[in-house]
């Protein structure tokens, strides 16, 4: 078969990463008999300092025509890049956002999950982590507080900003039907996370979420409050399935997710609509200080490829086989540099490799 894969290299490390995702994409056609044709598109600050804003409307129309989306990472240095001293709306991440409302991506899925060989450098003690965990964050990704109206104003001479959370019950309800497909293809749980104490957004998630639990009488559910669900993530996260929440909530839980693995290095994701069609891209930034010194980990974004096959293309066997191989790389003792053992742990039959010969690695045992 075919497909036609859109590709957003994105800055600072995004193509370094990217390009192994590709030779693993492209190891799978040869080895299962399809075709990835690519189609380069310019999003972030590369496109800024091409075309003069994030995001151009050809790129949009290149990533609609495609099947689906690889990226690697947006932006840079907020501190010292000449991006940030741009208006808002001009600089990198305005682009992610504005593509994520132009392909109506409101399903955001970030696994997070502890491989046997990496559980030393989970910072979580030995007794909490156990024999691991294996959570699915679902966040929504396209409304609440970073879609809503928002506003600077001087009010009697004082300075107000405004941001607005908005959540219409339509929605709620996607998500949430998303989220509760999702858990019947693993261990049938969902923790649905808001701030219904406080926020009538919240109220209404909670309200929403009830009723479509009731079309899922084999799913188990419950509610926890967002601030008991960033302490639970310490102190069990064993615990959970899938965490179904909003888009700030679910940006901040699956960062602390991302980490209580050890490396978000690893963590894949995928932003998906109501089709088959997806974006797909590692969890961690730019890390522009490490960008072209060729040590940067590609794990996260081939197994977000992984997803790609899997969630957008319909080849299980062929996503399971990049997993394998992943795991199997590790197995082997193969580590880029964020995942190798730290001071005072065991070094024994460990290699460190770089970017490129960690996706030969993983290409090897496909």
């Amino acid at each position: 078969m075919d497909f036609q894969v859109g590709v957003i290299a994105g800055d600072g490390i995004g193509p370094e990463i990217v390009a192994e995702a590709r030779k693993v994409l492209d190891c799978v056609g040869s080895k299962f008999g399809h075709v990835f044709r690519y189609t380069e598109i310019l999003m972030g600050g590369c496109s800024i300092d091409a075309t003069g804003v994030p995001l151009t409307d050809e790129a949009i129309a290149a990533a609609k025509a495609s099947d689906a989306v690889l990226m690697g990472s947006i932006g840079g240095n907020t501190s010292t890049s000449p991006w940030y001293k741009l208006a808002p709306e001009l600089r990198p991440e305005a682009g992610l956002l504005k593509l994520r409302k132009e392909l109506n991506l409101f399903a955001n899925l970030r696994p997070a999950y502890l491989y046997e060989e990496l559980k030393a450098a989970c910072p979580l003690r030995e007794d909490i982590i156990g024999e691991g965990f294996d959570m699915m964050i679902m966040r929504e990704l396209t409304g609440g507080l970073y879609f809503g109206a928002r506003k600077t104003e001087q009010v009697d001479g004082v300075t107000v900003a405004t941001d607005t959370l908005t959540y219409s019950e339509n929605e709620i309800r996607r998500i949430a039907k998303r989220g509760f497909d999702i858990a019947m293809k693993r261990r049938k749980k969902v923790t649905s996370v808001d701030k219904a104490n406080v926020l009538d957004s919240s109220r209404l998630w909670r309200k929403i979420v009830e009723e479509v639990a009731a079309d899922y009488p084999q799913v188990a559910y419950e509610h926890m409050l967002v601030d008991n669900c960033a302490m639970q993530l310490v102190k069990d996260p064993k615990q959970f399935d899938v965490i179904l929440t909003e888009n700030m909530f679910g940006d901040i839980l699956s960062d602390e997710a991302s980490m209580v693995t050890g490396s978000i290095g690893m963590l894949a994701s995928a932003s998906l609509n109501d089709t088959k069609f997806g974006l797909y891209e590692p969890s961690g930034g730019s890390a522009p200080d490490i960008a072209g010194k060729g040590i940067a980990n590609p794990i996260a974004t081939i197994l977000s490829a992984a997803m790609m096959l899997r969630y957008s293309f319909d080849l299980d066997k062929e996503a399971d086989a990049v997993e394998a191989a992943v795991r199997a790389v590790l197995k082997q003792g193969f580590r880029t540099i964020d995942i190798m053992p730290q001071a005072g742990e065991t070094r024994d039959g460990i290699v460190q490799v770089g970017t490129a010969q960690m996706g030969d690695k993983i290409c090897e045992n496909i």
